[in-house]
């Protein structure tokens, strides 16, 4: 199904079951949220995705990278949306939430069984097998250095389906698949097909995304260039992992789409292409607001 950012109808169709806050909720009640990320070397992607699901969910608990401990005590006093974990804590606070981000802005290397904990690239190969293979049945999305670091077939551990937000180059490492030059009808059947066999869903970052759990698929449709910048698909994982916390995993990885190439098209309105990703940050809840 095609979904363009101008068809409004399409979209509240799709997510009429979206479960807004209730008016006599109380903290907790509409969502906690883990976000893994980080490290010595990007430590804006995971704070970008941390700041966006403040908006969005009750609670959000940020974890980074032993190596990232003198960056975590500056965020400590900047990030006062959330609360910063300790590495110790980690496991304790995936059991407690409700849907788990892994991999903005953490490292990627070479891919290794021998794992060396204090190479930040073999802490990310480490922790997302480890967070698989320990907590099978929670809600995961997995972005960026997640997706370059993992293994395909760790995904068949899992019992509730992930999120995975790959752009081409992340689709073809992780997969084994080459898909960048293939057309827009052959890239959904491989989006498709790869859900499928792998049992997740698939929001696969380009132009216009293509989004797939196995069985169904959907293109989004609208945006501009200014989207491209570095940090918009840290957004889109956040998004898709706040939604995630209390709606079903397809209804949020296509209104996670929707909700950023439309902020897109509303932010090129009043900036053209010269927004930066505070900016799409800012301007995401209203977006909502109008839609839902």
């Amino acid at each position: 199904m095609l979904i363009s950012t101008n068809d409004k109808n399409v979209i509240l169709d799709i997510v009429k079951d979206f479960k807004l806050p209730k008016k006599d909720s109380h903290k907790g009640d509409n969502g906690k949220v883990l976000i893994i990320g980080g490290s010595s070397l990007f430590h804006a992607a995971s704070i970008w995705a941390a700041e966006m699901a403040s908006h969005i969910v009750d609670m959000v608990h940020y974890s980074s990278t032993i190596e990232n401990n003198e960056i975590l005590t500056s965020i400590k006093k900047k990030f006062i949306n959330g609360i910063v974990v300790e590495h110790k804590d980690i496991f304790k606070y995936v059991e407690e939430d409700d849907s788990i981000l892994v991999g903005p802005g953490m490292m990627r290397g070479e891919k290794k069984e021998k794992l060396n904990p204090n190479i930040e690239s073999d802490y990310t190969r480490q922790i997302v097998k480890t967070l698989i293979y320990k907590f099978p049945k929670k809600r995961f999305v997995f972005d960026a250095g997640a997706l370059q670091m993992m293994d395909k077939e760790w995904l068949l551990e899992l019992k509730e389906k992930p999120i995975l937000t790959p752009h081409s180059i992340e689709f073809e490492r992780l997969f084994e698949i080459s898909i960048k030059n293939e057309s827009e009808l052959k890239k959904a059947k491989l989006v498709k097909e790869t859900a499928k066999k792998y049992n997740c869903i698939i929001l696969f970052k380009s132009v216009k995304d293509i989004i797939s759990d196995g069985h169904s698929f959907y293109i989004v449709e609208g945006g501009n260039a200014g989207l491209a910048k570095g940090g918009s698909g840290d957004i889109l994982a956040s998004l898709a992992c706040s939604f995630y916390a209390k709606n079903n995993g397809i209804l949020s990885a296509v209104l996670a789409s929707w909700i950023v190439k439309k902020t897109g098209d509303e932010l090129f309105l009043k900036h053209g292409y010269w927004y930066n990703i505070s900016n799409i940050i800012d301007a995401i809840p209203n977006t909502l607001r109008v839609l839902l």
